[in-house]
């Protein structure tokens, strides 16, 4: 990585792991919307532009949210639900992404389906089909994708993929072989590479009797300590994954919990979440660095 790259990325870490709850002054984030591939449903988008973007062309990223939709806990049954209430956790990645010159994209797939309030734990018995998260957000974040294909400031080859529970189950359907709304299967036409935090990898069973194989690099990241998305389907998941040929890794955090990169004070009073955010947040951003931004083959790191 050269000196102008590891001044961006040291910037970008700092910002992410300095006080906890310390209001950014960023401008708020650009309120987009487009089609997702469904055909359907015109989604709402939230878009992070660098202050200085890298280069003509910048690599960008497609932000997918979890079970709990894209906004603050605090306006869960009374709103707004626009760019001024989104989540912390998802404020403090678009910041990071454009603190590095990426243009991100977070992607509300929810609202626009009637729940802007995302959906309370434990509750994936209960979510409509409609939000389902291996048939059908995986078509969300391809029209994000080619609605980013459309932009002139955007590198066309260079986008990649980022989800967060339900957010990161839909982004590692989204990166199968097999996976809908992608017509042929290859970095070149879809994400360049994804990154899934702390997924619930049982994927509605897809894969029970199918190998799950990405059709480039993943890399995820799971608490072992994690009550909502349990660690070791996911473990099973990527094991049997790899011994099908699958470019896949699971980093683990002992004793981390769900949702351990949510930078609130109740998240990070457990210290495993502090470790884990710290160290994750450094492994996320040198991958999208090698992959995205470096133009180097998609592999993912060995943990």
């Amino acid at each position: 990585m050269n000196s102008p790259s590891r001044r961006r990325l040291a910037a970008a870490l700092l910002a992410a792991v300095g006080t906890l709850g310390t209001a950014h002054a960023q401008q708020l984030p650009e309120t987009v919307h487009f089609p997702s591939a469904d055909g359907t449903t015109t989604l709402t988008g939230y878009v992070f532009m660098p202050a200085a973007p890298r280069a003509a062309r910048a690599p960008a990223v497609v932000m997918m949210h979890g079970r709990a939709g894209p906004y603050s806990l605090n306006v869960k049954d009374t709103g707004p639900y626009d760019a001024t209430t989104l989540s912390m956790r998802h404020k403090q990645w678009g910041e990071i992404w454009s603190g590095l010159g990426y243009i991100a994209v977070l992607v509300d797939g929810f609202g626009p389906r009637g729940f802007p309030g995302g959906f309370g734990p434990h509750s994936i018995g209960e979510r409509p089909d409609e939000v389902n998260e291996v048939t059908v957000r995986p078509l969300d974040a391809y029209g994000a994708l080619a609605w980013l294909r459309t932009r002139a400031d955007v590198a066309p080859d260079r986008i990649g993929l980022q989800g967060w529970s339900n957010g990161g189950s839909a982004t590692l359907a989204a990166m199968a072989e097999d996976a809908p709304g992608l017509i042929e299967h290859s970095a070149e036409a879809g994400f360049h590479a994804a990154l899934v935090f702390y997924a619930g990898c049982g994927l509605r069973n897809k894969y029970k009797s199918q190998d799950y194989v990405p059709y480039t690099a993943v890399l995820e990241f799971h608490g072992t300590a994690d009550d909502e998305t349990r660690y070791s389907p996911c473990r099973r998941l990527v094991d049997k994954s790899r011994a099908a040929g699958g470019n896949i890794e699971l980093v683990s955090y002992d004793n981390a919990t769900h949702d351990f990169d949510d930078p609130g004070r109740r998240r990070q009073s457990v210290p495993a979440n502090q470790t884990a955010r710290a160290d994750a947040i450094r492994r996320a951003t040198a991958f999208f660095e090698s992959a995205l931004a470096g133009g180097l083959p998609p592999r993912v790191p060995p943990q």
